[in-house]
């Protein structure tokens, strides 16, 4: 299964909104990767194994279930979190893009996220039900991701 949604980052009709720069949003994604503990809910442990240049290997804990992944990312502009197949996990990739559509407005931010996961897709309706509330799940856990970034750099500001 393959899904792929954006998130607007900055409301620029919005004067009052705070904004974020992409170097205070790939803060955050970097945040994700060092502690996920906070944007992924559950999580008991996120231990750094191994850490290269732009790659990172995790070992994740979610009460007795545990996962290995491999962060790779290309600064300021991606991040890629490969989760390997186990007995308690099916395996999968989420890609997190950095987006700026228009070069003359560096501050309209989008995150692209884009899920690969094992998950066969078919054209059952029970399949086809699970599939969607799959995608919700992950859009709602996107969203609760942008809403830790934006709490981190609010208060990172009021420091």
């Amino acid at each position: 299964m393959r899904f792929e949604h954006l998130v607007e980052i900055n409301d620029l009709n919005n004067p009052l909104a705070f904004n974020l720069s992409r170097t205070q949003l790939w803060a955050g994604l970097m945040a994700r990767v060092e502690d996920s503990r906070p944007f992924l809910p559950g999580m008991d442990e996120c231990l750094i194994l191994e850490r290269e240049a732009a790659l990172v290997r995790r070992l994740l804990r979610f009460g007795g279930v545990e996962i290995r992944d491999t962060v790779t990312f290309v600064e300021e502009e991606w991040v890629c979190f490969t989760t390997e197949p186990s007995a308690q996990h099916a395996g999968g990739t989420l890609t997190i893009r950095i987006e700026t559509p228009r070069l003359d407005l560096p501050e309209q931010l989008f995150l692209r996220f884009t899920y690969a996961t094992s998950l066969a897709e078919s054209g059952d309706p029970e399949d086809r039900a699970y599939a969607k509330y799959i995608e919700a799940a992950y859009h709602a856990s996107d969203m609760d991701t942008v809403q830790e970034i934006r709490r981190l750099a609010e208060s990172e500001r009021a420091h």
